[in-house]
């Protein structure tokens, strides 16, 4: 199996991190491969930074596919673009939001995402809701700005700790969703530590990528997810043109 895992923001550290956790559970036949976005912001933190990343994601899932590879995951927790890469391709791509709240749902009655930003609380609320979990998921923000993630120093994980911590304690959370990919190397360490699931997105995105591929299924191009029609793009947008629908 090949299985692309392609960050959406241009920090390459970050890219590294989710590819690290991706091949971490990967099985033995499958092949990762790693891509970062040529083109957009350095982090995605709320609807104008994940507008500007689409196209930048959907050039390099549109490389990926003319290259052989069998399913795609967008490793940002907003699931930037993932309607439009569902449209674009043909074959499977996963969200991490998605793919974490199918995990934790198979897990624990109720849980809690533990986020970034306020911004990012309320987008993730939305999604939560979107995929069917809003009665049983709640999100919290640690108010840690993404690109402080990559800081050993900035206090980060303290902050983080503290709202699995009120989580646990206010929530009645079962168990703790990371809701960034740029915290994917932190969930088996808390996981030891408070002794409830952690589901980190990448991990479950790439485990469900595999089981999909093994099925041979992919997405529907019937309705939604149907190949965008052909038409005249203008401007700086002429390269993203459809040419069959």
């Amino acid at each position: 199996m090949r299985i692309l895992v392609v960050n959406p923001n241009t920090t390459q550290s970050m890219t590294e991190k989710a590819a690290e956790a991706a091949r971490a559970v990967a099985g033995p036949g499958t092949e990762i491969i790693a891509a970062t976005s040529q083109m957009g912001p350095v982090s995605i933190e709320g609807h104008y930074d994940g507008a500007l990343a689409l196209p930048g994601l959907l050039a390099e899932i549109r490389k990926a596919e003319a290259a052989g590879v069998q399913a795609a995951v967008i490793a940002c927790f907003d699931d930037t673009g993932l309607d439009a890469a569902r449209s674009l391709a043909g074959f499977p791509v996963l969200g991490l939001c998605e793919s974490a709240l199918i995990t934790a749902g198979l897990l624990a009655q109720r849980f809690t995402v533990v986020t970034t930003l306020e911004r990012s609380r309320v987008l993730l609320e939305n999604l939560s809701r979107h995929y069917g979990f809003g009665g049983r998921a709640k999100v919290r923000a640690a108010d840690i700005p993404v690109l402080e993630l990559e800081d050993p120093a900035s206090g980060a994980l303290d902050k983080l700790r503290r709202q699995i911590e009120l989580a646990l304690e206010e929530d009645g959370a079962e168990a703790i969703v990371l809701g960034c990919a740029g915290m994917a190397d932190l969930a088996y360490a808390l996981q030891q530590d408070y002794g409830v699931p952690v589901i980190d997105g990448v991990s479950a995105a790439v485990k469900q990528a595999e089981a999909l591929i093994a099925q041979r299924l992919t997405t529907s191009k019937r309705g939604s997810y149907a190949t965008p029609l052909a038409k005249v793009y203008t401007g700086g947008m002429a390269e993203f043109a459809p040419s069959e629908g």
